[in-house]
């Protein structure tokens, strides 16, 4: 529990913003109410008697150190995080304290991987970018299917949404980061980032039951091109989304999340598979939930109570899977998602042949936007998908270097600058 540390949140009064000050309050922590619009603070301040709200500016540093004064740590709520993140670094370096956000955008990402790293281990700061539904839990999945492996060919982190219904920070982040990478997709291959303008893919992702196979975008931008090879030696990270909810996102009329129970979730569900391949054996973490955006507040809060307590393992700028134990830190959220995950170090561990990458490259792949459903997919083979239980030596790495060698986002010669795809 929080033991009543006091914990600022920048951007308290947006969507994801709610959500963190709730979790922070049922988690014995003390929000600090900040933002710069001082009216929505007020209101969000009555709503939560006994908290206090510091308005502050991302132009105005001084308001910014007032915010943090007294703060055992800050979440960053507020996108576009192009925009916020480094000033409310820089704060939260000033003050010698943990700083958390909930960035989904490529650049911004980088940006703090790339500028904050020294800085922050020196100061012997913990700074956790990404720390969010796009980013965080993809990462932690991805390293804790990894288990005991120290190299993998391939990690594929696929999103299976019931519907995305995105909030206007989401579309403001978005617009923000198209325009820095004037539109183009940003996948990593090869060990690096990369910007591509081809058209994306539509294929067949056999996802877990209930959700089975469905069609998705491929290589769709998101944050765990940067999160999972800044730790993880992965030469190649490929992310994917349910076309459906590309669609949604993409569209202008898409309305905002409505609200369907007492914690003010929406109806969304989502079902997260990460394959970690290597060689011919593949290793696979699950997770299931209600609300993106409702369920990063658990992963932020969840952070902010390990980082304050020590149970970190690294110092200066770390993704999640990096800077905790990643399995244990996934099943501390077993109130707000369901796990498959390998089991743990000692068990027999659980594989299978390489079934679901390839059984979406065997799949069909035509062209697509993501604002088009496919015009023709072909089935793909089962989606049947259990965990096989055998015997299996770890494989010698086959490619990559770790964290992305030269190229990766930790600052050694990173070439990974490039933009984002959406952000809350």
């Amino acid at each position: 529990m929080g033991s009543g540390q006091t914990v600022a949140v920048f951007g308290a009064y947006g969507h994801t913003g709610r959500f963190v000050v709730a979790e922070l309050r049922e988690r014995g922590f003390v929000p600090v109410l900040s933002g710069r619009d001082a009216d929505r603070l007020r209101a969000l301040a009555e709503s939560h008697p006994g908290l206090e709200a510091r308005p502050a500016s991302v132009g105005d540093p001084a308001s910014l150190d007032r915010a943090l004064a007294g703060a055992a740590a800050v979440i960053n709520c507020a996108g576009p995080f192009a925009v916020t993140a480094a000033p409310v670094i820089e704060a939260a370096l000033r003050a010698g304290i943990a700083y958390v956000d909930v960035a989904a955008e490529v650049e911004a990402n980088v940006d703090t991987f790339t500028h904050y790293q020294d800085r922050a281990r020196a100061a012997g700061v913990v700074i956790v970018p990404a720390m969010a539904f796009f980013g965080g839990l993809g990462d932690l999945l991805a390293t804790a299917a990894m288990g005991d492996w120290t190299a993998a060919d391939e990690a594929h982190v696929a999103y299976g949404l019931s519907g995305w219904r995105p909030t206007g920070g989401t579309r403001a982040s978005g617009v923000v980061s198209r325009q820095r990478r004037g539109g183009a997709r940003v996948v990593y291959r090869n060990g690096r980032l990369d910007h591509r303008r081809d058209e994306a893919t539509t294929l067949l992702w056999p996802f877990p039951e209930p959700l089975g196979t469905r069609p998705v975008i491929g290589e769709y931008t998101m944050a765990d091109v940067v999160t999972i090879p800044s730790h993880l030696s992965v030469p190649e990270v490929r992310t994917y989304m349910t076309t459906e909810a590309a669609r949604d996102v993409a569209a202008p009329d898409t309305p905002a999340p409505g609200t369907v129970d007492e914690r003010g979730r929406s109806a969304q569900t989502f079902l997260v598979d990460v394959v970690v391949r290597s060689g011919g054996i593949e290793r696979r973490a699950v997770a299931r939930g209600q609300d993106i955006y409702a369920v990063t507040a658990p992963l932020a809060v969840e952070a902010v109570h390990r980082v304050t307590t020590g149970r970190t393992r690294a110092v200066g700028v770390a993704s999640a899977g990096e800077v905790f134990d990643a399995p244990d830190f996934l099943r501390a959220l077993s109130s707000h998602i369901s796990l498959e995950l390998p089991p743990r170090r000692g068990d027999r561990p659980g594989v299978r042949s390489g079934r679901a990458v390839h059984a979406a490259r065997r799949a069909a792949v035509v062209p697509a936007s993501a604002s088009t459903a496919p015009a023709r997919t072909h089935t793909a083979p089962t989606a049947d998908r259990p965990l096989a239980v055998t015997e299996e030596q770890p494989r010698p790495r086959r490619g990559g270097t770790p964290g992305g060698g030269a190229d990766g986002p930790r600052g050694r010669g990173s070439r990974m600058a490039c933009g984002a795809e959406r952000d809350w």
